[in-house]
């Protein structure tokens, strides 16, 4: 009945729900207990208190009821709409998703998801961090925007298979979400709440595919069509080296340019000068910042240090976070009229993006920082704080980042066509494909797993710009092959350094020297290929990247890496284990290949012809090191 196009009446919702906190998700019941309600307080003599708001129900099951109609696969829905009469459809798309449209001018809507629970394993969304598995309804709660992830997830089974895999297809306004397993029902179940808008609702749905990598793929091949993404220069694609970890905010010219040396040397191709480089950028928090000017201590010269620094062949970015304004700073009484909600990160204020002499500022504050330092661009931080004003009812703070974003675009482009900026989780979804061109994840200090689970969350909705890991750090007395674990959890995104490289030992060096050759070499295949990273509650341990007769396999965990020896000339296998020897099942026949082995710090230790025999076969490969395979022969 909805899969024709044709419409579908719905009745009219129930009153609304007030919305619940994205910050303070309800508590969780005990042994399937209803919870007992704290006592109301005594009331006060002499003073007028407003009725309390009504509290969302604990549970889904509690909400008002709605009949679900069989949607997609094993997928039911239900739409409500207070105050209309909605209606949906769902037709097919050319490139096999299906796009779900829901009607009812003038109202909020809450689409409602339901699947059996089946032999369900987890759910990824953009917002979910470590939790992937499967969490309970009264604790899934996300309020997305266009600068704090999307409106989007994906129910899997143990097989890896979808169940689920939805988008919404405007990234930008403001949505609340509620999912989970629903202890009640037996179901697991995603209520998207829709503002009101003269236009329908639309949800792009992928019908069950083969993994969550699969299914993303789908979308995002949707939103790269339509998008009008930022030009990707050569810059927003090569190894950065970032000051953050190895100086934080105690950074001069002198140190920067001895870096930017070394890290030329080694195979970077831009430098990000972060966090400390301002007047205030000192003590860990932003009580100060908000004017922008150098430090004329640490750069009295700021222009001529950026020149000396581009000389070495790398792009300059300078970080800025343009919507903090902390009490300390010149111009706080200024824009305190503007900034009337506390950021996130302590110390500071959150100018309001919805205000038009905001959005001037801001475009005329980085359009300046490019033109009168001669920087390449800028990375822009902390932009998700402008969800502080998120559900005030004054505004969708999404669309106005859109305008501010656009603006920012615009002068930028005036003074230096071709900018680089650097957006970060959460603010790298679909929808800021025409603003940044480096899309990095989120901060996870000398973890080289959470890179790597980051690093491939984000590229698996990223349109258009390049993904960046977080900047990579390790200490000088850690063994060669930490060093490289270290690159090897960055290698599926652009690498981003950030140690002393004057201070390491020279066999660290030699380490990020070759895994930054490696990279280079093979950067169409890690960028561009397709990529399949398995389960996302598994932490991706088998990393697949293929284009053509090529493939590159990292192997994070001890497991057997099958390959397909009729598919593939050539295979690079990475080993990101803490073994030392990787398991390779060929499968396909028999073949005789060429197999070349290289420590973490790139020393040949072997290059063999060798028959790999149909089924399992165990390769001396240190951990930290590489094998090539060229297949000579076969299969037979």
């Amino acid at each position: 009945m909805s899969t024709g196009g044709n419409t579908v009446p719905v009745p009219p919702g129930p009153p609304p729900v007030p919305r619940a906190s994205a910050s303070a998700p309800a508590t969780a019941p005990t042994s399937g207990s209803t919870p007992t309600p704290a006592p109301a307080p005594a009331p006060t003599p002499d003073l007028d208190f407003a009725p309390a708001p009504t509290p969302e129900p604990v549970t889904t099951a509690g909400l008002p009821p709605a009949p679900h109609t069989p949607l997609l696969d094993t997928v039911g829905l239900a739409v409500l709409a207070p105050g209309a009469d909605p209606a949906w459809t769902l037709r097919d798309l050319p490139d096999g998703l299906k796009l779900l449209e829901v009607r009812a001018p003038g109202a909020p809507v809450e689409i409602r998801f339901t699947v059996p629970l089946g032999d369900a394993a987890g759910y990824w969304h953009p917002q979910g961090g470590w939790r992937r598995t499967l969490v309970a309804d009264w604790a899934g709660r996300a309020r997305t925007s266009l600068v704090d992830g999307h409106a989007a997830g994906c129910l899997y089974d143990h097989s890896g298979a979808t169940l689920l895999a939805f988008a919404a297809a405007d990234p930008v306004p403001e949505a609340d979400l509620r999912f989970g397993v629903s202890e009640e029902q037996d179901t697991h179940v995603v209520h998207l709440r829709l503002p009101a808008g003269p236009a329908p609702h639309r949800i792009l749905l992928v019908p069950r595919a083969p993994s969550v990598a699969t299914a993303l793929r789908a979308l995002r091949g949707w939103f790269t069509a339509r998008a009008a993404p930022a030009p990707v220069p050569e810059g927003a694609r090569t190894p950065v080296y970032s000051t953050w970890y190895a100086f934080n905010q105690d950074v001069c010219a002198e140190d920067v340019e001895t870096q930017a040396a070394h890290a030329a040397a080694l195979g970077c191709g831009a430098l990000i000068l972060d966090d400390g480089w301002q007047r205030g950028g000192h003590g860990r928090g932003y009580a100060r910042c908000g004017d922008w000017r150098p430090d004329p201590v640490k750069f009295p010269d700021l222009a001529g240090h950026v020149a000396r620094v581009r000389a070495h062949g790398l792009s300059y970015l300078l970080w800025v976070a343009p919507l903090l304004v902390g009490p300390e700073a010149a111009g706080a009484a200024r824009w305190a009229p503007y900034a009337t909600a506390p950021a996130g990160v302590p110390g500071a204020r959150v100018l309001d993006p919805r205000r038009p002499e905001v959005r001037r500022h801001v475009a005329a504050l980085c359009a300046g920082l490019v033109r009168d330092h001669g920087l390449d661009g800028l990375k822009l931080d902390f932009l998700e704080e402008a969800m502080a004003y998120a559900g005030d009812g004054r505004g969708d703070i999404g669309a106005a980042m859109a305008v501010l974003l656009t603006e920012v675009r615009r002068a930028l482009e005036e003074v230096r066509p071709g900018v680089l900026l650097e957006l970060r989780q959460p603010y790298t979804g679909p929808g800021m494909a025409p603003y940044g061109n480096m899309l990095r994840s989120f901060d996870c200090p000398g973890d080289a797993t959470a890179n790597r689970v980051r690093t491939l969350d984000t590229a698996l909705l990223a349109v258009g710009g390049a993904v960046h890991s977080d900047m990579l750090m390790w200490s000088a007395d850690a063994p060669v092959a930490a060093v490289a674990r270290q690159l090897i959890g960055a290698l599926h995104a652009v690498p981003q350094l950030s140690v002393r490289l004057d201070a390491v030992p020279a066999a660290h060096r030699a380490a990020v020297a070759f895994w930054l050759r490696q990279w280079h070499r093979h950067r169409d295949l890690l960028l561009d290929g397709e990529t399949e990273p398995g389960r996302p509650d598994a932490l991706y341990p088998l990393v697949r990247a293929t284009a053509g007769d090529r493939c590159l396999v990292g192997v994070h965990a001890d497991l057997v890496v099958p390959l397909d020896v009729a598919a593939y000339r050539t295979a690079l296998l990475v080993n990101g284990s803490d073994r030392d020897r990787l398991v390779v099942e060929a499968v396909g026949g028999a073949v005789q290949a060429r197999v070349v082995v290289h420590a973490p710090d790139g020393r040949m230790i072997g290059d063999t012809l060798a028959v790999l025999p149909e089924g399992p076969l165990s390769l001396a490969v240190p951990r930290g090191g590489l094998a090539s395979l060229t297949i000579t022969e076969g299969p037979r």
